[in-house]
């Protein structure tokens, strides 16, 4: 305990300059003379550390003191802060107080020229926070329990063992062990509704073979198709598919050729670029996407 309070007092010293041993007392719960024979203690092991008598008077450590940190480049530094910032943007709970000591401890202005949001423009809040209980579930080791949409319409109720946050092609999703199907599972996380963190605890560890992402999810099947997107669409083109996968045409349009699941979400996908996006191939793709248009027209007409 008192090892950890030597630390602290260091931080809040770097930190504010000058603090009374009343201060340090009444934040750590203890005497002033606990304080005092703390500051001799620092004194000791070569933390020039001083007190000063009258108004505006305390205890201080010499101006251009900071802790031994020669381990780390300024470069490596930087990274660890940046790191850190990130680590904000998903919710991380507690980084704000380790990132308050790690930029006292580099002495580093804490200057916010990054800015990192996972989430969707217009989410709200207890979308933002289902992330930050998935974390603690995996942390904790607790079971949870959710109702899940799958991509072909179906909605079940899933006691899972959550064992891994995952962050691919622009989403969120959720890997671990599925009681329902008595297999591990990956649950895009925008399709999780009404999570519930239970108070079971699982001992179960991530399997030791790597999780594939480049893999799509059984029980997907994967069909090759040929897109032909107008230019009016280049910017969801840049952004939607690998640059291995676009061809530009002489009239400024695109060809796309991209393997994508064979499922409703592919249909409305493709739907999605409304008058700007033909199927080429295969056949059978834009023949549905033609019913699905003909249902349409029948629905509005």
């Amino acid at each position: 305990m008192q090892l950890n309070r030597l630390f602290e007092i260091v931080y809040i010293l770097l930190d504010k300059n000058t603090v009374t041993a009343k201060e340090l007392a009444e934040h750590f719960e203890v005497s002033p003379r606990t304080i005092y024979r703390d500051i001799e203690a620092l004194s000791a092991a070569g933390i020039p550390v001083f007190t000063s008598k009258g108004k505006g008077g305390g205890i201080s450590l010499l101006g251009d003191f900071v802790l031994n940190k020669s381990v780390l480049s300024a470069q490596e530094q930087n990274e660890i802060l940046i790191s850190l910032q990130s680590m904000k943007a998903i919710t991380f709970p507690d980084i704000e107080p380790v990132l308050n000591k790690m930029s006292i401890l580099f002495n580093k202005a804490r200057a916010s020229w990054i800015e990192v949001d996972f989430s969707r423009w217009g989410s709200e809040r207890q979308e933002r926070d289902q992330f930050g209980l998935l974390k603690n579930a995996i942390i904790n080791k607790q079971v949870i329990s959710f109702d899940y949409f799958s991509s072909y319409g179906e909605k079940t109720s899933r006691p899972v063992e959550p064992l891994k946050l995952i962050f691919k092609s622009q989403g969120w999703y959720l890997y671990g062990f599925c009681r329902l199907k008595g297999r591990p599972r990956i649950f895009k996380i925008s399709r999780i509704k009404n999570l519930v963190v239970g108070e079971e605890i699982f001992k179960r560890g991530i399997p030791a073979e790597a999780i594939d992402l480049n893999e799509p999810p059984p029980p997907l099947i994967m069909l090759d198709i040929t897109l032909k997107i107008d230019a009016k669409m280049a910017y969801r083109v840049f952004d939607e598919f690998p640059e291995k996968a676009i061809q530009q045409n002489d009239e400024g349009g695109f060809t796309v050729r991209v393997s994508l699941p064979e499922d409703e979400w592919v249909y409305g996908y493709i739907l999605s670029f409304g008058p700007y996006a033909e199927v080429l191939e295969p056949p059978c793709i834009r023949q549905l996407i033609a019913e699905r248009l003909q249902a349409l027209l029948q629905k509005y007409g």
